[in-house]
């Protein structure tokens, strides 16, 4: 199982990141330099795909190319580097930071539903949201570090009864945000499991319909 791991993430970083490591020109025993913001791109790539506990320090330093001193001294420690990593993917230009304003409730529903679902399924990407899916179940150890991701979740759900109070009122808009950050983390699990772009779009179809006939008995 340990073998075929590596094999896994040095696949993955191979096919989702172009690497380029500097070093000094000369002497073999100089200090090896490292791109920093480089290296949390790297990283960034592997917990999205294997999640915290998947990645070991030993994963992270053979895929940036630094030895694991070096890596403390540049970061801390490993879950300080998983937040920079989430920092960086919370940058990524998808999702909520897509969403364009529509002149209808309906209409920001299936766009914010849309864009999360360009954003898991990008084939330039890792299939599935860091955020959505990472670390709902963890060793006791990493309970902090799992709080945080959920107060992340919390905050997508904030941003998504903001835009919806344009049409609705303030308890209405968080009951259907909490609604809709419920769909989305379901879309990244299922993207996760191989789902096809069209089979997402058929959910949010099924969504603007159960919508639009609420509406109706309203």
């Amino acid at each position: 199982m340990i073998a075929t791991h590596t094999v896994d993430l040095r696949s993955a970083v191979k096919q989702f990141l172009v690497i380029t490591i500097n070093k000094q020109p000369s002497s073999r025993s100089g200090p090896r330099i490292f791109d920093r913001d480089q290296a949390i791109e790297i990283a960034m790539r592997l917990f999205w795909r294997h999640g915290y506990e998947g990645v070991s320090i030993n994963d992270l330093t053979n895929a940036i190319g630094i030895a694991p001193p070096s890596l403390y001294a540049a970061f801390g420690s490993k879950a300080a580097l998983y937040r920079e990593a989430l920092d960086r993917y919370g940058g990524l230009p998808r999702g909520l930071r897509k969403l364009s304003p529509t002149k209808t409730l309906n209409g920001t529903i299936k766009s914010l539903l849309r864009n999360a679902v360009d954003a898991i399924t990008d084939p330039k990407e890792e299939r599935g949201c860091m955020v959505s899916t990472g670390m709902v179940h963890c060793a006791p150890e990493h309970a902090d570090l799992a709080s945080e991701l959920a107060d992340r979740r919390r905050s997508t759900h904030d941003q998504i009864a903001v835009a919806l109070t344009q049409w609705l009122p303030k308890d209405s808009a968080h009951s259907l945000a909490r609604y809709l950050t419920a769909v989305m983390q379901g879309l990244a699990i299922q993207a996760r499991d191989g789902a096809t772009r069209l089979e997402l779009d058929e959910v949010i179809e099924e969504v603007i319909a159960g919508l639009k006939a609420r509406e109706k008995k309203r």
